[in-house]
């Protein structure tokens, strides 16, 4: 199967909804296409060090703002992930075939569920975000709790390219705790900070 590619230095995970503003002209040519045939786009993390070979497919679905000059704010959603094969050319955009990457039959360890949803809602607190905490029958649980989280594309991308949703989920449990953990030590830091007005550094 050959996509239209959209390089960027951000991961999409399944589920996740995420704002674009197009402002390249190859780019609004590719969401036209897009929108237009009612067709995903392939969102594929990029920086120094090049494109990667794992991807998802991303659809449009809202147009928040389109501008007389062209530009468009989108709200994309994650789908399916993919393997890219081959990068191809012929377009302005960045084009390539791609063959589905799909998840071993693996399922998760209930008890990792439980454990992951319980960190999400001690974040959820100890952040004062206004998030739903998701139910323990969600399915694919480690994406659809890290898409609500704002986690380095490195990390992102681990979970991306990982096909097996028990080692996946363990490993967003590690990070949601070392996440937690930070939180807990800023909160703590600045209630210290708020009673004394300043934290005084170790003298020796």
């Amino acid at each position: 199967m050959e996509i239209g590619l959209f390089p960027l230095g951000i991961v999409l995970l399944p589920t996740e909804q995420v704002p674009l503003h197009i402002f390249e002209p190859r780019y609004r040519e590719l969401i036209a296409e897009c929108l237009e045939g009612e067709q995903p786009f392939g969102l594929v993390f990029a920086d120094d060090d090049g494109l990667r070979r794992t991807g998802t497919l991303a659809s449009v679905v809202e147009v928040v703002e389109r501008f007389e000059d062209g530009r468009l704010n989108i709200v994309v959603e994650g789908g399916d992930r993919f393997r890219l094969l081959q990068l191809t050319d012929g377009r302005s955009f960045h084009t390539g075939t791609v063959e589905p990457l799909a998840d071993n039959d693996d399922p998760p360890d209930p008890a990792d569920v439980t454990r992951g949803i319980g960190l999400f809602a001690q974040l959820v607190e100890l952040t004062g975000a206004e998030v739903e905490v998701p139910a323990e029958d969600i399915v694919q649980p480690s994406f659809s709790l890290a898409s609500r989280f704002e986690l380095a594309p490195e990390l992102k991308l681990e979970l991306l390219e990982e096909t097996s949703e028990r080692v996946r989920l363990k490993r967003l449990c590690e990070i949601l705790e070392t996440v937690a953990t930070a939180v807990q030590r800023q909160r703590e830091t600045a209630e210290v900070a708020s009673r004394n007005g300043h934290v005084h550094p170790h003298r020796s």
